[in-house]
């Protein structure tokens, strides 16, 4: 169903949904187009807005062009949603190891970063995995290695780049859900600054100094 956040009855959601699947017969193929228009048309950017519910909207992101892993992978829920494709979004605690220093700065100096969002995708009677995070430049970029989706298995983040250093660890798994779960995140996050002995209004400012000057 649409939510406010995963808003796929949303004229923009529901007309780029119907054009990107015209044609293709199976959910299959419609879970795969979908896929690669997030991962790369929609480019990674991980300083934009943080704090604000309603630039988390799917419209929103399609709107702007750009988002973190969250931001995208709602709106690939909110896609395949708008052309019947039951989707969700699940959210795991990474260790990146090959964060710069200015994102590290930003979430309190460490390279564990909480929430990271992916989607699942119910496709021919079971859910799959599957992460849009980061587009085809922005892994040409850095060296990361492409999260590839064939409509039939998990679609995940790469432990390795492409020089075979790490790159992404799961460290805790918060599950599955079909909104937005927006207070629990905003709880985890609290906790999450006072666990680093930071103040979260001092780490909110500066990080949304950082986001302003790097977005």
């Amino acid at each position: 169903r649409c939510t406010e956040v995963i808003d796929c009855d949303s004229e923009a959601v529901v007309v780029k949904a119907r054009a990107l699947t015209e044609g293709l017969p199976t959910e299959r193929e419609r879970a795969v187009a979908l896929f690669y228009f997030v991962r790369d048309e929609i480019r990674h950017n991980p300083y934009a807005p943080l704090h604000d519910r309603d630039g988390y909207r799917a419209s929103a992101t399609l709107e702007a062009g750009n988002g973190f892993c969250q931001l995208k992978a709602i709106l690939l829920v909110a896609l395949c949603r708008a052309v019947g494709i039951p989707a969700r979004i699940g959210f795991v605690d990474v260790r990146d190891h090959l964060l710069s220093d200015s994102f590290k700065d930003m979430i309190g100096g460490v390279n564990v970063l909480p929430y990271h969002g992916y989607a699942e995708l119910f496709i021919e009677g079971r859910w799959i995995h599957v992460s849009p995070a980061y587009d085809l430049a922005t892994c040409r970029k850095n060296r990361f290695v492409p999260v590839e989706f064939d409509g039939m298995n998990d679609a995940k983040d790469s432990l390795l780049d492409q020089d075979g250093r790490p790159h992404m660890e799961h460290v805790e798994d918060h599950g599955q859900y079909a909104d937005l779960p927006w207070e629990d995140m905003q709880d985890y996050y609290r906790k999450w600054i006072a666990q680093l002995g930071l103040d979260w209004d001092e780490m909110t400012v500066k990080g949304e100094r950082i986001r302003q000057g790097r977005s």
